[in-house]
């Protein structure tokens, strides 16, 4: 019984006719002791209490693998959070990272560490305060750029792709070390089947575009007149990428007129820049979009990728 119990538990199956009787004999003995140490069996006991022992026993053996069977699967969902988490927070650094920059750019620009003084570090620090960016990093990289070392100097550059399914990308970068930032952005192109364009071949099919993200219903003839007496004669409202926000493109020089007519409306935007809009918007194949989401995916990934802008509309 002990025995037979032992080979249940184990999940063995044993074919007596093709094993010897000694090895049969020393299987049994080990069950034997094993079962003795695990309280499956007892010699002193009589057969019945042995038999109600073994199928209680027996009951009881489902408990501990389903009990196993839930470890595993928090332990999977553990994972899965913490992958997740890890991936929250590498954004979250990154964002950091290239806010600083941006700081110490708009400090050597502008040519002051005051945001009053300096409109283009007013702006960026608007900026970075939306994306969650914390004071004491703000208050670390113009302290960086103020100091008499300088800090690093950074620079911003572009880079043209052809993706999948016809369609095109631009990678805007920003680094301190452009040697560097070329060689992993092509590299990158390479592993994910992207050729690299010719400088404007891509470009020439973007407009550059002046962009203002709000986060509230705009009243479009309020808006209008606003636009009209600031001086703003072309814009465009379309829907941005998360519900409830909306851009507004306007050409790049008629940025400063947009914010004036916002501000009269009691409208702070939320960011404010220039963007690469596509004149002949690109739908992909399934299969094609995923892959040139995989070159997105793999590009936000390097430090020296500032942003990636694509002619895909789905």
């Amino acid at each position: 019984l002990a025995f037979s119990h032992f080979l249940i538990e184990s999940h063995i199956h044993l074919d007596p006719g093709k094993m010897s009787t000694s090895y049969l004999l020393s299987m049994m003995a080990s069950a034997i002791y094993i079962s003795s140490a695990l309280g499956f069996f007892h010699p002193s006991s009589s057969f019945t209490s042995l038999s109600h022992r073994v199928v209680h026993q027996s009951t009881q053996s489902r408990v501990p693998a389903f009990s196993r069977r839930t470890s595993l699967y928090m332990g999977r969902a553990a994972a899965v959070r913490a992958a997740t988490k890890g991936k929250t927070d590498a954004k979250k650094a990154k964002i950091n990272g290239q806010f600083g920059k941006k700081i110490i750019m708009a400090v050597k620009q502008g040519g002051s560490p005051d945001p009053v003084a300096n409109r283009q570090l007013g702006d960026v620090i608007k900026q970075a305060k939306t994306n969650s960016v914390p004071a004491d990093n703000i208050a670390r990289a113009i302290k960086r750029a103020s100091e008499s070392s300088g800090g690093a100097d950074f620079s911003e550059s572009i880079f043209e792709c052809y993706a999948q399914g016809g369609a095109s990308m631009i990678v805007n970068v920003l680094t301190d070390n452009p040697n560097r930032a070329a060689a992993e952005i092509k590299n990158c192109f390479k592993k994910n089947d992207a050729k690299v364009a010719e400088s404007g071949s891509v470009l020439f099919m973007y407009d550059r575009k002046g962009v203002l993200e709000v986060e509230s219903e705009l009243d479009e003839d309020g808006l209008l007149d606003a636009a009209i007496e600031a001086g703003c004669d072309d814009y465009e409202v379309v829907e941005g990428a998360e519900e409830g926000k909306f851009v507004i493109r306007v050409e790049p020089t008629e940025v400063s007129a947009m914010k004036n007519a916002l501000a009269s409306m009691e409208i702070e935007p939320k960011k404010v820049g220039l963007a690469h809009i596509s004149k002949a918007p690109m739908e992909c194949s399934e299969e094609d979009f995923e892959k040139n989401m995989d070159l997105i995916d793999a590009l936000e990934e390097l430090d020296d990728v500032d942003e990636i802008e694509h002619n895909m509309s789905n």
